[in-house]
């Protein structure tokens, strides 16, 4: 498949991350808590977005940006296309040395994902969709799962999210799963490899922009919780929670509250 100048742009910046990133993997990055419980930041995330903004903002130098890492304004929504980023998702598997953190890279436009990489460089994959073009598992196209029935369902989440209270008659007796990275569970349901994944708190922009694109692209749904389009480049960047999955998103959402 040809692959647009944008799409190819993000795959080269995403080899370019994953380098910076293994390489402080394999060290001992320093590590800080982010202010008001926001979870760990260590220098790899740090540098990483360093990186990716500059080289990308030197390709598209008219492109908004919105960042886990970066500070945000509102120059973005002044902008006609943006890049969504997510430097290191799942950094607490990173610093735990998992293989299950990613870099999530996307450009939006008109609130829209019209471009997307997931990278899992530990895993030598490499996830990317364009907008009416499919996506891809190292160049190769991928597919969500085509399974109906709910007691077979494995489902990717939090295990808050299988609470009761989150569903109109209880629990449905799916198989849960787990893996930290939002943007790699969204990639795992693309790839057929789980049915769906839920994520029912407020979700950033940057934790599902590349990943929902993916699953969509991969013949899969994703909505936020209550079954509506999402919409990227908000003024507060987070979305009402996700529910990415293949055949089963219907079903999926009928049940919950």
């Amino acid at each position: 498949m040809l692959v647009s100048k944008d799409l190819q742009l993000l795959l080269d910046v995403a080899e370019t991350a994953g380098r910076i990133a293994t390489r402080h993997f394999h060290a001992a990055p320093e590590i800080w808590d982010k202010p008001d419980n926001a979870g760990p930041v260590t220098e790899a995330d740090l540098e990483v977005d360093r990186t990716l903004k500059a080289e990308l903002l030197s390709s598209r130098p008219d492109y908004g940006w919105l960042s886990e890492e970066s500070e945000d304004n509102s120059d973005r929504l002044h902008t006609d296309k943006q890049f969504i980023i997510d430097p290191i998702d799942g950094t607490r598997a990173f610093i735990q040395k998992s293989k299950d953190w990613s870099h999530s890279i996307a450009i939006a436009q008109g609130g829209v994902i019209t471009h997307a990489v997931v990278y899992l460089p530990l895993r030598d994959e490499i996830y990317a969709a364009e907008l009416g073009r499919g996506a891809t598992l190292n160049g190769t196209p991928i597919a969500a799962s085509q399974q109906t029935d709910l007691s077979e369902t494995s489902v990717l989440a939090a295990k808050p999210n299988f609470a009761d209270k989150n569903w109109k008659n209880g629990t449905p007796p799916v198989k849960p799963h787990f893996r930290s990275s939002l943007a790699y569970r969204l990639c795992l349901v693309a790839s057929g490899r789980f049915d769906a994944m839920i994520t029912l708190r407020p979700s950033w922009e940057w934790d599902i922009a590349a990943g929902g694109l993916i699953v969509s692209e991969a013949t899969g749904t994703s909505t936020d919780r209550t079954g509506s389009e999402l919409r990227y480049n908000n003024p507060h960047p987070q979305l009402n929670g996700v529910l990415a999955a293949g055949a089963i998103h219907p079903q999926l959402l009928s049940q919950l509250r």
